[in-house]
């Protein structure tokens, strides 16, 4: 049994939607961000924290990409083409899309007041309105990111995208505005919303 560590209105949302995916079973610690019950585990105080056998792993996109390894789902095998594509995908995704959506949210409540710039906004919603563009050109012919299967980079990305509209950053690509309702309708993420 697995223990997620976090609310679900964070990065955690990715860890427990992925073990819903892989039919796991886990238990849901709600701690919030920097708490004690958090801290304890990672010292930085960032969620989400999965236990593995009494072992903290961090960084949601090293947890789900530990998972899908682990149980041999939704991920390609290490060493093959395949895997390369998706590790330039979930790269990508990282730095255009988490990075710009994460900068804004530490320029709109995350950091002092004092060091806030509420200007960086455009230019983030400008940068990721481009990301989008070069994202589907990349993206394979099938329903998900890499073409006909679901894997890692496909809840990066869809977490990103449903951050993106909380933030008011717009998805200017049609493309990308049905995979999100695609993929939100998925029983499992839905599954996870609730825990």
């Amino acid at each position: 049994m697995y223990t997620v560590i976090g609310p679900v209105a964070s990065r955690a949302l990715r860890v427990l939607w992925m073990l819903e995916e892989l039919g796991q079973s886990y238990e849901h610690v709600k701690a919030a961000p920097r708490s004690e019950g958090v801290v304890a585990f990672n010292p930085a105080g960032k969620v989400p924290v999965l236990i593995v056998d009494g072992t903290p792993v961090t960084d949601s996109t090293a947890i789900i990409q530990f998972l899908a390894d682990r149980h041999g789902a939704m991920t390609h095998p290490a060493g093959t083409l395949a895997r390369a594509r998706q590790d330039s995908l979930t790269q990508f995704l990282l730095d255009e899309f988490d990075a710009a959506l994460w900068m804004a949210a530490r320029h709109s409540f995350i950091l002092p007041e004092e060091l806030r710039l509420s200007g960086i906004k455009n230019t983030l919603r400008w940068e990721f309105e481009r990301s989008q563009h070069v994202l589907v050109q990349r993206m394979g012919d099938g329903d998900f990111v890499m073409g006909d299967e679901m894997t890692v980079p496909d809840i990066i990305l869809s977490h990103c995208l449903s951050w993106a509209l909380a933030a008011k950053f717009p998805i200017v690509e049609h493309r990308l505005t049905e995979y999100l309702d695609r993929m939100r309708a998925r029983p499992a993420y839905k599954q996870a919303l609730v825990r």
